[in-house]
């Protein structure tokens, strides 16, 4: 038997060794390229569709310089987790909500009950509230506002009663989301709020640790709460938008292009966002209808009495918030 002369064998390592050495190498580039995008939505959910339209079109633009890939239902974390991450760079985009008031105080405006009246008025309040004066607190915050989107109008579930009335909610435990404003809102109400991760809302609404909790329609059919709440009350106490949130330093170090085309490709996904919120909203209830849910419309005016304290509260305590509140409301009228 011939035996292989050494420098064979050692051109053979030395290939072999090369290959592997191409491959992690490869391997790492493709990882570099990969921008993670974390939402803590169910299939089905807004944040989900809102999601994979914006990574369908900005890939379609980016071709091989990077890959926008989707991660929902709290994959990454729950919407702190994300917000964290964000600012780590572990993380390259995120679709936060109320959370937001949790990092800048005066993205509570969103807190405030019945301001925002229609998507219309959100447009103008987008246009003079949102980008030239919460945006740059973001901004110093290390979190990048790269569109506004939306979360929707919210509205109250539970398993005890109809609720057409503030005190209507007394002694009822409501899951409310991360953000301070929606707690002190639901106490001025009379409810037992108490955050909690979005993640675990349906366990603790079947075992009864919460009696309710309050989203809006596709966060409700899209988590299945129908499954686990009896009665369904069309506050509307609360729009709140969603934003594509990248982390400052991250995406300062992406290239000029990428940039371009994730920012730009998010403010155009705000259209289908609208749209698809709006056709969503009346199949959602129906379907909610048919799934058992007792639909009652509360007295708005009621619960509009209620929240002036809040207002008078955040007023005080948030530097800066009046005028902004101010603002938004006359450009409601």
């Amino acid at each position: 038997m011939s035996k292989t002369p050494a420098f064979l064998n050692r051109r053979r390592w030395l290939a072999s060794v090369a290959g592997i050495a191409a491959l992690c190498i490869g391997g790492a580039a493709s990882a570099q390229t990969e921008l993670k995008l974390g939402h803590v939505g169910e299939p089905g959910s807004l944040f989900q569709k809102s999601a994979e339209e914006f990574a369908k079109r900005a890939n379609a633009r980016l071709g091989d310089k990077a890959k926008v890939v989707v991660y929902g239902s709290s994959q990454l974390g729950g919407d702190k987790e994300l917000l964290q991450k964000l600012k780590l760079g572990t993380v390259d985009m995120a679709v936060p909500s109320t959370v937001m008031s949790s990092e800048v105080d005066l993205f509570g405006i969103f807190e405030m009950p019945y301001l925002v009246k229609d998507r219309e008025h959100m447009k103008r309040i987008e246009r003079d509230v949102v980008w030239p004066a919460l945006a740059p607190e973001a901004e110093k915050k290390g979190l990048k506002v790269l569109a506004v989107w939306e979360n929707g109008y919210r509205h109250i579930t539970n398993s005890k009663r109809p609720i057409d009335v503030p005190e209507d909610l007394k002694g009822i435990k409501l899951r409310v989301p991360e953000g301070k404003w929606r707690v002190k809102m639901f106490q001025a109400y009379g409810a037992n709020p108490s955050p909690l991760k979005f993640s675990e809302v349906f366990t603790a609404l079947q075992t009864g640790v919460m009696d309710g909790q309050e989203n809006p329609f596709t966060q409700i059919y899209s988590a299945k709460f129908q499954e686990v709440q009896k009665f369904l009350s069309l506050t509307g106490h609360v729009y709140t938008p969603a934003y594509l949130v990248a982390g400052s330093k991250k995406f300062a170090s992406l290239p000029a292009d990428v940039r371009k085309i994730l920012e730009d490709t998010a403010r155009e996904t705000q259209a289908y966002v609208y749209q698809t919120a709006a056709a969503d909203e009346g199949d959602l209830l129906g379907k909610l209808k048919a799934a058992g849910m007792q639909v009652n419309t509360p007295n708005k005016d009621a619960f509009i009495a209620a929240s002036k304290p809040v207002y008078e509260e955040f007023g005080r305590e948030v530097k800066g918030s009046e005028p902004l509140i101010d603002r938004a409301i006359k450009l409601g009228k």
